[in-house]
């Protein structure tokens, strides 16, 4: 479970992707929001289980979910994703930036 009063925001996002399942919720709605029940439907677990994989995804801010009546819709949270993609586009930019200098380097350039 994600420890909530963690200071770190993008650690959270990560923990909460490297889950599979909820991989595939987020996948899900990529393509717009979705019910509980819609979400739960492809999956081989219970609702619970479920509730729970969404709560993990709430916390680190991936997902935001709301209660209509009886009825709760989750939906993606951009922000949270576009943060771990913008940290993961430094991380490759620096990586081929030093495999750029070993290639000169082994080049003798």
């Amino acid at each position: 479970m994600v420890n909530q009063s963690d200071p770190d925001p993008l650690g959270r996002v990560f923990q909460a992707m490297a889950d599979p399942t909820r991989r595939a919720i987020v996948e899900r709605l990529v393509r717009g929001p979705a019910t509980v029940k819609a979400i739960a439907e492809p999956l081989t677990m219970s609702l619970p289980a479920v509730m729970q994989h969404l709560q993990v995804l709430q916390a680190a801010g991936v997902i935001v979910t709301e209660k209509v009546g009886r009825v709760r819709s989750c939906r993606i949270e951009p922000t949270a994703l576009r943060q771990a993609e913008q940290w993961l586009g430094r991380q490759r930019t620096e990586t081929e930036r030093q495999l750029d200098q070993l290639d000169d380097y082994l080049k003798g350039k």
